[in-house]
């Protein structure tokens, strides 16, 4: 059996046949794509600003739109697969009670009334009963694999509609025989996954609704089979992706020669940052004075790809090379902002009761679950964190209070809790101090992750004040670091090209091309 042991998360509860199944072959959302789309063909507004822009735009036409919008697609989908290991295709399902769905249901029903009076008339009409079994041969043949010709062969056999139809004409047709054979061959090709299913259409009695569940098991096992492919595949694309991604831009970007302009943008940000900051400490006295700044290309990159866990994700379009990262990086710097304020909280609470508090350690631990439950969903736009911060305040003097009192101290007193909820409802406002630190600690922590060759292998040591988080922090920096590995890879030669026109000029752009042509 090509796929035992498959594990599904398709719902099973939710009824479809075979003429409206349909799974989708890219796992970029529709408004991705658009997304995706509008960055990759943007016009002349955009290359201005550019420093590939020296020539007049060029006209992009529909098709190399429509090319490039496919190749993209393609190289998402096959990075999503070699990246994530959890990915796999579900099949479509309109929201309950939706119009969509009782009209889907409507029509279906109508369909299935048809052929149960088709078949209970006298004498009976086989017509679509047979159309239906010639579709369901095509789909268990589609299941086979190339040198699976003895099933084969029964199977065209059995249900060979040239003789079920001459059957029918002679009123020999055994209906419910060619339905038990079906379910039979599908007990033999299913995933271990479907074998109650199969129990199930062997229980069932009307023949009608026998055949409805066989196109709905089918179209389960269509699903089995589409993830168990991809599965078999994700090894390979993990040792073609760095070569295949690039491929593929490469090719996006000869369709539509703006598709690094956000790119473009995104480290022309970051260079002009560093130049500033060079020009501030030369103006700094006793600092050496160069006739030209110089910047390290791997400092400006490093400090791009720092900026992306700040990055406004909805507002802000992503740099074009990290379009297929969105996703992962945006719940990244979700859950990382969580762990700044735990961090934020936890340091203004030792601060204030530290001393009274030392050592209990389980306070500790029991406070950060706290504010794990309540800052759940903290990035939802209905979320309001100054109330929650207030809240969490409160509870941490109940639980502080508490464990004074097991210890037979007194507990803080009333000007004391007032001002620790105020400090924490104080987090959440522009340039708050203690925020502040804390994130440039992260800052400070990411980065040096980003310098670190296997950053899995050795972590560098969490900065003062982090402890509480440490954990976490080490594990989403270990995603983030493996995320910004695999991007250098994969982009690097278009790096190279921005940031060599970015910090040498047009002059070194063309000696470049010179001796990379020669």
């Amino acid at each position: 059996m090509p796929f035992n042991g498959e594990k599904q998360c398709v719902g099973e509860d939710q009824p479809s046949d075979s003429d409206s199944s349909r799974f989708s072959e890219s796992m970029a959302s529709l408004s991705d794509y658009e997304c995706s789309r509008q960055s990759f063909t943007s016009d002349s507004s955009s290359k201005s600003s550019s420093p590939a822009s020296t020539s007049p735009p060029r006209v992009v036409t529909f098709d190399e739109v429509m090319a490039a919008a496919r190749n993209l697609s393609n190289m998402t989908l096959a990075h999503e697969i070699a990246i994530n290991e959890n990915f796999q295709l579900k099949q479509d399902a309109f929201p309950e009670n939706s119009l969509a769905s009782r009209v889907k249901h409507i029509v279906h029903q109508a369909f299935w009334d048809v052929l149960e009076s088709e078949l209970n008339a006298e004498p009976p009409e086989y017509e679509h009963a047979i159309k239906l079994f010639e579709e369901i041969r095509e789909i268990l043949l589609s299941f086979l694999t190339p040198g699976g010709n003895r099933l084969r062969n029964q199977i065209c056999e059995v249900l060979d509609t040239d003789l079920i139809r001459q059957q029918a004409e002679h009123s020999a047709v055994d209906i419910q025989g060619l339905a038990n054979y079906v379910i039979s061959t599908m007990g033999k090709l299913c995933a271990p996954v479907r074998d109650d299913d199969i129990r199930e259409l062997k229980a069932t009695g009307n023949i009608v609704e026998v055949l409805r569940q066989i196109f709905h098991v089918l179209d389960l096992m269509k699903m089995d089979m589409v993830n168990f492919t991809i599965r078999s595949l994700r090894p390979h694309l993990q040792r073609q992706l760095v070569d295949y991604e690039r491929t593929k831009f490469q090719e996006i970007l000869e369709e539509t020669p703006s598709a690094l302009d956000q790119t473009t943008e995104w480290i022309k940000e970051s260079v002009n940052e560093e130049l500033l900051s060079l020009s501030e400490t030369a103006l700094t006295p006793g600092a050496e004075k160069s006739s030209k700044p110089s910047l390290s290309p791997t400092l400006v990159l490093n400090n791009s790809y720092l900026k992306l866990l700040q990055w406004d994700y909805q507002k802000k379009e992503l740099p074009e090379t990290l379009m297929t990262d969105g996703a992962r990086l945006q719940e990244l710097t979700e859950k990382l902002n969580q762990l700044k304020i735990i961090a934020c909280l936890s340091l203004i609470t030792n601060n204030m009761v530290g001393a009274l508090t030392e050592g209990l350690s389980e306070l500790a631990n029991r406070l950060k679950r706290i504010s794990v439950v309540l800052l759940e969903g903290m990035n939802k736009e209905t979320f309001n964190l100054k109330e929650v911060l207030n809240s969490i305040g409160v509870q941490t003097c109940v639980e502080v209070n508490k464990a004074l009192v097991e210890r037979d101290l007194s507990i803080l007193n009333a000007e004391v809790q007032a001002n620790l909820i105020g400090q924490f409802s104080s987090i959440e406002e522009e340039d708050n101090p203690i925020w502040s630190l804390i994130d440039k600690r992260i800052q400070l922590y990411m980065k040096s992750l980003l310098c670190l060759p296997s950053p899995q292998k050795c972590m560098p040591p969490v900065p003062g004040g982090l402890a509480i988080i440490q954990q976490e922090l080490e594990v989403l920096g270990s995603q983030y670091a493996n995320i910004v590995n695999l991007n250098k890879q994969v982009y690097g030669p278009f790096y190279a090209n921005i940031l060599r026109k970015l910090l040498f000029g047009e002059e070194a752009m063309g000696k470049a091309d010179a001796s990379s042509s020669n």
